[in-house]
């Protein structure tokens, strides 16, 4: 008889994951609307993205991660999938937090992501927390 692990017992993820904060253009797949959001955490096979846009579990997307000018790095594209999905509130709006697959990048890209995630000046790594009562929030800092 085997006993099995409950799901948050134990890291299931192939690749670290590296909290960062950056803009994110979400574009639904066959589609030109572009849809803003804010990238949470990354890693080699994915990205974790808050958006105010609600989408259903299996979509395609095309993704553009946004960095600032001084990184002089290109932004970086890819066609992602949604794999899981949660509510997260924030002020008075509701939104979506997004788990997102790759599915399809270049070899440039994924070139320039493995070299920006494993470059420590940009981000930090991500920590699993086992929290049941899960409350995402986006922050959005507005300069003027």
């Amino acid at each position: 008889m085997s006993m099995k692990n409950p799901p948050h017992s134990k890291e299931r993820r192939g690749h670290r994951r590296i909290v960062m904060s950056f803009p994110v253009n979400v574009c639904l797949h066959q589609s030109d609307r572009l849809y803003p959001g804010l990238t949470v955490d990354a890693s080699e096979s994915g990205l974790l993205v808050q958006t105010l846009k609600d989408m259903p579990l299996e979509t395609t997307l095309n993704i553009e991660l946004l960095f600032p000018k001084d990184f002089s790095l290109s932004n970086f594209k890819a066609v992602a999938k949604v794999v899981w999905k949660d509510i997260c509130n924030w002020e008075d709006l509701e939104g979506y937090q997004y788990g997102l697959k790759f599915i399809q990048l270049s070899d440039e890209d994924y070139s320039m992501l493995k070299k920006f995630l494993a470059d420590p000046s940009f981000t930090k790594e991500a920590q699993l927390v086992d929290d049941s009562e899960h409350k995402a929030t986006l922050v959005v800092k507005v300069e003027r």
